[in-house]
């Protein structure tokens, strides 16, 4: 019996420190030395060189003077991130998209952008469309006393104009340029 435990055992022992450990270590090193931002998170950071989040999450702002982003069926927490799994029937979803419209709503702007009342799949998508953004716009420039121009520039820089895909603007990053100017 030994001559079939010993190989066994042998076998998944080599296995596990291949797969378990070496592999991983190989990957994990390739991945520091070849796309380190990337492989640490691309975090974002302030002027100080503190950390205020990653590029690929979202980040609640609250606050007229800020750029809101989508919803979050996680309330921005990684750990639980995921949809709300709430269907297009459910009762609680039309109240709350219906409660979050009307919140938003501006008569002279028409109505509110779909981004602003529907969380992404993960719930934490960093990216808004442009237009989801420029529906802010009044409202950013009211809180800050800036001329809607000067954010609608501010707007077409944050931009960003994927290989594949329309164009969309990283919220966080928007902020942060946001963060530079006086309140």
């Amino acid at each position: 019996m030994t001559a079939y435990v010993r190989p066994a055992l042998s076998l998944a022992l080599l296995m596990t420190l291949v797969t378990g450990a070496m592999y991983p270590l190989a990957v994990t090193g390739i991945a520091q030395l070849a796309f380190p931002e990337q492989a640490n998170g691309s975090l974002v950071r302030d002027a100080q060189g503190q950390v205020r989040g990653s590029a690929l999450i979202a980040q609640q702002a609250t606050g007229d003077g800020w750029f809101h982003p989508r919803p979050s069926a996680a309330a921005y927490a990684t750990v639980a991130s995921g949809a709300s799994n709430l269907g297009p029937s459910n009762p609680a979803l039309a109240q709350r998209i219906t409660a979050d419209a009307s919140a938003l709503y501006r008569a002279d702007l028409g109505p509110v952008p779909q981004a602003l009342l529907t969380t992404s799949g993960s719930g934490l998508d960093p990216h808004l469309p442009p237009a989801a953004v420029a529906y802010q716009i009044p409202r950013v420039a009211a809180a800050r006393q800036v001329p809607v121009e000067r954010l609608q520039a501010l707007l077409e820089e944050a931009t960003l104009h994927p290989l594949i895909g329309p164009p969309v603007v990283n919220v966080l990053a928007l902020n942060q340029a946001l963060e530079k100017w006086p309140h």
